[in-house]
């Protein structure tokens, strides 16, 4: 469309979007898994009003805006205190992919500094988040990939013979997003230390999880800094932290490693600049948001929500595995499932001929592949309804016995 000759009223704008979103997933009635995470009324109110405090201010220089610096470095002390450290240093950023891309580059920089490499290399499983190749794209890092294990883990063996003298990073994810199961950090830590590499945990979906559900007493496989040779972190607050999209934070286990991740340049006509991130210009609003909500709910509050998530994936799984022709591929060690066709049923769901039937229900499931998978990443948003999801559920495995849809693609992506 052409810019408007004449602008719209407030009035006339609002109509306007709330008619753009009405196809858009009902993520405010819990029927959605994934892309949204609802932490309840309280927390809208309060990332709402903080949002609003915030919404023109600009972190791009801190020296304008020195809220927004102490914003951050509170933000970055609570997650490392969360993930058992006292010296890890970082920096809030946009999302898991720019936390990821700032890990990689990080590495590429002190793989360089440190060791002289000149032609870079990853090393991680094919279950790692595609960030990590987008990040490989963006900075010339060669990506070793490695087929997981038959338990969908990083296989810690074949992984160490594809580690050599040009690797500066090793990759594991707690837990990895398409079958929700944690690597063997150890193992894969210790594997790049034997060589001098960094080693980066993603737990952009973990990691405001893991540290509640091991409070709330479950057992939960080491990952964080705790672990030998663990050299950064991703944990995205805007995931199962429950504030608003655009915050997500990226730790360095000391101040020193933090510094491959800034760029600094002093030879403009701008004066010196610097940048920690990929961003220049970071928008106030979803740091002060993640910020307000860290605070609003605190640990008793996060403990709660992970109750409710876990209690949640613990009653859907059973669900689907007692639904006849379903199952769910591995065992999720916190809250995110796969879910696929039995191979061991006399029938044989097409499971995306199932999910565009749950979605026209108004349940919303990414696609996955290979193999053919439903994806639900379980929150606490979800705990009211899933009685109702799973009564769906198997009407819907009825309805496309069947049928078997034409339409294969599983598009995780921003394609036009």
């Amino acid at each position: 469309m052409a810019l408007r000759e004449h602008g719209l009223s407030k009035d006339e704008i609002v109509a306007a979007l709330s008619a753009k979103r009405t196809n858009d997933a009902r993520w405010q009635d819990g029927r959605t898994f994934g892309m949204v995470y609802d932490g309840g009324e309280s927390v809208h109110e309060v990332a709402e009003a903080a949002a609003v405090m915030y919404l023109h201010e600009n972190a791009l220089n801190p020296k304008a805006f020195p809220s927004l610096g102490e914003i951050q470095r509170e933000v970055c002390e609570a997650t490392a205190s969360l993930l058992h450290s006292d010296t890890a240093a970082g920096f809030m950023t946009s999302g898991g992919t720019e936390s990821i891309l700032c890990a990689v580059k990080a590495a590429r920089e002190r793989g360089k500094a440190e060791r002289g490499i000149a032609e870079p290399e990853m090393v991680l499983a094919d279950s790692a988040h595609a960030a990590f190749h987008k990040a490989a794209h963006y900075f010339g890092v060669k990506v070793r990939k490695v087929p997981v294990a038959a338990d969908y883990r990083a296989d810690s063996s074949a992984m160490e013979a594809e580690v050599n003298d040009n690797t500066v990073l090793v990759v594991g994810s707690a837990p990895q997003y398409p079958q929700g199961v944690i690597d063997p950090i150890p193992e894969l830590a210790e594997i790049a230390m034997s060589v001098g590499a960094s080693f980066h945990t993603d737990a952009c979906m973990g990691g405001f999880v893991l540290p509640f559900m091991e409070m709330n007493g479950h057992d939960v496989p080491p990952w964080d800094f705790r672990v030998d040779g663990v050299t950064s972190i991703s944990a995205d607050i805007h995931k199962l932290g429950y504030a608003p999209k655009g915050a997500s934070v990226i730790l360095h286990a000391n101040k020193q490693l933090r510094g491959y991740q800034t760029f600094v340049f002093d030879d403009w006509l701008g004066g010196f600049y610097a940048s920690p991130n990929i961003q220049g210009t970071r928008a106030g609003m979803p740091m002060a948001a993640a910020w307000a909500v860290m605070n609003h709910l605190g640990i008793d509050g996060y403990k709660r929500l992970t109750k409710l998530t876990i209690d949640a994936r613990d009653r859907i799984e059973a669900g689907v595995r007692a639904t006849p022709g379903l199952t769910v591929l591995g065992k999720p060690d916190a809250q995110l499932l796969a879910i696929t066709a039995d191979p061991g049923h006399e029938t044989t769901i097409d499971i995306f001929a199932l999910g565009d039937a749950l979605l026209a229900r108004g349940w919303f499931h990414d696609r996955q592949a290979p193999p053919d998978t439903l994806h639900a990443t379980i929150s606490a948003g979800n705990a009211p309804v899933v009685d109702e999801y799973l009564s769906d559920l198997r009407e819907c495995v009825s309805e496309v016995a069947a049928v078997r849809v034409s339409d294969r693609s599983t598009n995780y992506a921003t394609l036009e």
